[in-house]
């Protein structure tokens, strides 16, 4: 599948696919600097401000469904620039929220806006570059995937600490903005073949069809619990290093950038074996990666060694690991979608921010002020990704 001969994509194109990329992890790690804030601010319980991350997970998850299948039906680049303009109108409202339930509401309609841009751009990737390249083009844009949070993250702890915690739902906004003119400007529509011939828009049954297949099942479940140890270290490693340690949240912010950091340099690994190193040899290697991190974090949590290098040196490792084994059990799934492509590719998403949602949940519901719960569930996590990250590679070797 390929776009309209009259259409070249340049440099532009690619850099606003990566920018619609990164806005989806922007909108949620500009705001980890903000918990302990606004947890202040209106004088409520960790686990209620949690609920500012892992409810608009939620929504994105279930969000991404729909974006998929509609983008299929009705056209990648309507469906995205719809999902920009709801993510800045719930920017606003969260911004001008005065009680802790009407910012999760704001939070709400940003994240039902938000969950549009990462499964979009993959399938617009699948339309534009084939099946062949999709590994490598992922791994760019898993690049730019992490450059979201590396960027937004110490904007948001210096915002927080020198301008008050709704300086970075203002700042998310503008973002948004300037994301929706460029995206008006220069995104053009790739894929139209589905609406064309008559295909019946019907998800449930594409839902059924993508599940049936164990490796697609396996690639998207990986990508979930991969992900759920990201969202889980994020999320406790602000309340561990501001509240725990007694740092300031731009100190947070700065040690935050081993993780994104860590996000691309894995994504580089990923680019530079892609074609030739097989996809679920890949996720298989980040999955064991993975679980080492964590446990040697676990260790040193669970043995009283609670130190910023100690929470964020191991969860450097463990999350090179996801940016080994994300690009390829995305690519893995969109090319076992087939035609089912902007499908294949919500559901992806939606697997990746609902795991993420119930883990980051399951988090606030453990807090207890100390690091034994975030040591204890992102070992869960990353387990488990390793067990389902082997299922495609035992398939492969089965298959052969």
């Amino acid at each position: 599948m390929q776009p309209s001969p009259d259409r070249k994509v340049g440099p532009l194109f690619i850099i606003v696919l990566g920018a619609t990329t990164a806005f989806l992890p922007l909108s949620l790690h500009i705001f980890f600097p903000a918990l302990p804030a606004v947890k202040a601010y209106f004088m409520t319980t960790e686990a209620v401000v949690n609920l500012t991350i892992s409810v608009p997970l939620f929504v994105m998850a279930f969000a991404s469904l729909f974006y998929g299948a509609l983008s299929d039906r009705y056209g990648r680049r309507p469906v995205l620039l719809s999902s920009i303009g709801v993510f800045v109108a719930g920017s606003i409202c969260a911004a001008a929220a005065d009680n802790i339930w009407l910012l999760i509401a704001g939070r709400v309609l940003q994240a039902a806006g938000g969950g549009g841009g990462l499964g979009l751009a993959r399938a617009i990737a699948r339309d534009v570059f084939g099946a062949d390249r999709l590994v490598k083009v992922i791994s760019y844009l898993t690049m730019a995937y992490a450059l979201g949070p590396m960027i937004s993250t110490p904007i948001g702890g210096a915002l927080v600490d020198f301008a008050g915690w709704r300086a970075v739902l203002v700042g998310a906004a503008g973002f948004g903005v300037i994301l929706g003119l460029l995206c008006w400007r220069v995104m053009f529509e790739t894929h139209t073949s589905r609406a064309a011939a008559g295909v019946r828009f019907s998800p449930m049954g594409d839902y059924r069809r993508l599940f049936s297949n164990l490796k697609f099942s396996a690639y998207v479940m990986q990508s979930g619990f991969s992900t759920s140890v990201f969202i889980t270290m994020a999320a406790a490693s602000s309340f561990l290093m501001i509240d725990y340690l007694g740092r300031p949240a731009r100190e947070f912010g700065l040690f935050f950038i081993c993780f994104p950091a860590g996000f691309l340099t894995g994504s580089l690994i990923s680019n530079r074996l892609a074609g030739r190193v097989r996809p679920e040899v890949m996720v298989l290697a980040g999955s064991v990666v993975m679980v080492s991190g964590a446990l040697t974090q676990a260790g040193f949590l669970f043995a009283g060694i609670v130190t910023p290098l100690t929470i964020f040196l191991p969860g450097y490792f463990a999350i090179i690991a996801q940016g080994i084994s994300l690009p390829n059990a995305q690519s893995g799934a969109i090319i076992v979608a087939g035609p089912l492509a902007g499908t294949g590719a919500g559901i992806g998403v939606f697997i990746q921010l609902f795991a993420a949602a119930v883990f980051a949940q399951i988090y606030g519901f453990m807090a207890d002020g100390t690091p034994f719960p975030m040591a204890a569930i992102v070992s869960f996590s990353a387990v488990c990704g390793l067990i389902v990250g082997a299922i495609p590679y035992l398939i492969a070797r089965r298959e052969t």
